[in-house]
C-alpha cells in the first residue's frame, strides 16, 4: 500500500498579493506573442517559431529542475503521482492545451486579426472560468458564480472589446471571419481547464515547476509532432535567426505557467485568468507606446478599455452583498 501523499505545504496566498503576481504573469503574455510573432516571420514558419519556444522553455525549465532541490524534489513526485492516481493522468498532458493556442495563434490570426483574436479567447476563457470555478476542478475547491462574479465577466469581456475594437478593421468581412473565430474561442475556453489541471498537478508535486516542466514537455512533443509533418509537405523554412532576444517567448511562458500554476489555488481559475487578462492589456499597451509595432493604434478606446478591465477584475472579487435581516 502506498503512503498518502503529502499536499504542497504553501500556503494560500492573500489577495494582496495574489492579485497583482497574477497581473505580472498576463504582462509576460503579450512580450511572448511580439517575439513569437517576429520569429514566425523571419522563420516564414509559425509552426517552427512556436516549437523554438516550447523547446528553450523546456531547456529552461530542465536547468532549474536541476539546480533548484525544490524543483527536483518535485520532478520527483510526477511519476508516483500519476501512477497511484492522484489526480486524473491526463493532467500531465495539460501542456497540449498551450501548443493547441499556439496552433490556434499560426493558423488564424492572419485571418481575423489579433483584436478578434484576443476578443475570442477572452470570451472563451471568461466563461469557462467561471464554469470550471463553479464545478471545483481547480485545486482552490468549488466558487460559486455569484452575480458579482458574472457581472464582472461580462464587464471584463465588454471592456476587452473596447480595448482592442480601434483593430477591428482588419478581420475583413463577417462571413470571413465567422468560422475562424471558433477556434480561439475553444482555445480560451481549453486555457482555464490547462490552469486547474497545472494547478492540481501542482499541488500534489509540492511546487508548480513540476507542472511547468509537464506543460513544456508536453507541449513540445506535440509541436514537434506538427512540425515534422509540416517539413515533410512543404519543407523547411528559413535559417534559425542570430538574434538573441528571438529566443526569449520560452522563458516568457516559464513565468506565466508557473504563476498561473502557483495562484488558481488562491484566486481560483476565474480570478487567475481575469487578471491575467488584465495584465496582457496592459503589457500590449505598454509595448504599442514604447516600442511599437508597424500599424500600431493607440487612442482613447485603447488607454479606456484597458482600465475598465482593471475594473472589472476589482468587482469580480468583492462578495454580493446580502439583504439584511429583518
Amino acid at each position: 500500500m502506498s503512503a498518502t501523499p503529502v499536499l504542497s505545504p504553501a500556503p494560500v496566498l492573500p489577495a494582496a498579493l495574489g492579485l497583482p503576481l497574477a497581473l505580472v504573469a498576463g504582462l509576460a503574455i503579450p512580450v511572448q506573442g511580439r517575439i513569437n510573432g517576429a520569429l514566425g516571420t523571419a522563420l516564414d514558419d509559425g509552426i517552427a517559431a512556436a516549437l523554438i519556444s516550447f523547446g528553450t522553455g523546456l531547456v529552461v525549465m530542465i536547468v532549474l529542475t536541476l539546480a533548484l532541490p525544490g524543483a527536483r524534489a518535485g520532478a520527483l513526485q510526477i511519476i508516483p503521482s500519476v501512477r497511484e492516481r492522484r489526480f486524473p493522468p491526463f493532467y500531465v498532458a495539460a501542456g497540449a492545451i498551450g501548443a493547441f493556442f499556439v496552433f490556434s495563434q499560426s493558423l488564424t490570426i492572419g485571418i481575423i486579426g489579433v483584436a478578434l483574436f484576443t476578443v475570442a479567447t477572452v470570451m472563451g476563457q471568461s466563461l469557462s472560468g467561471l464554469l470550471v470555478d463553479r464545478a471545483g476542478i481547480g485545486p482552490g475547491g468549488r466558487r460559486a458564480a455569484t452575480p458579482m462574479r458574472m457581472i464582472g465577466v461580462v464587464l471584463t469581456v465588454l471592456s476587452v472589446i473596447w480595448a482592442v475594437s480601434p483593430r477591428f478593421g482588419a478581420a475583413g468581412d463577417v462571413s470571413a471571419w465567422l468560422v475562424p473565430v471558433l477556434l480561439p474561442v475553444l482555445a480560451g475556453v481549453l486555457m482555464s481547464f490547462q490552469q486547474a489541471m497545472n494547478g492540481t498537478a501542482a499541488l500534489h508535486y509540492g511546487t508548480p515547476l513540476a507542472a511547468t516542466l509537464m506543460n513544456f514537455i508536453a507541449g513540445t512533443v506535440v509541436l514537434l509532432a506538427a512540425w515534422l509533418i509540416r517539413v515533410a509537405i512543404a519543407g523547411f523554412g528559413n535559417p534559425l535567426p542570430t538574434e538573441w532576444w528571438y529566443y526569449l517567448g520560452g522563458p516568457m511562458g516559464c513565468i506565466f505557467i508557473a504563476l498561473g500554476a502557483l495562484l488558481v489555488r488562491s484566486l481560483g481559475v476565474l480570478l487567475t485568468g481575469l487578471c491575467m487578462i488584465g495584465g496582457q492589456l496592459v503589457g500590449s499597451l505598454l509595448l504599442d507606446l514604447v516600442v511599437p509595432a508597424p500599424g500600431t493604434i493607440v487612442v482613447f478606446a485603447t488607454v479606456a478599455g484597458t482600465l475598465l478591465t482593471l475594473v472589472a477584475i476589482i468587482l469580480t472579487t468583492l462578495p454580493w452583498p446580502r439583504r439584511a435581516r429583518a
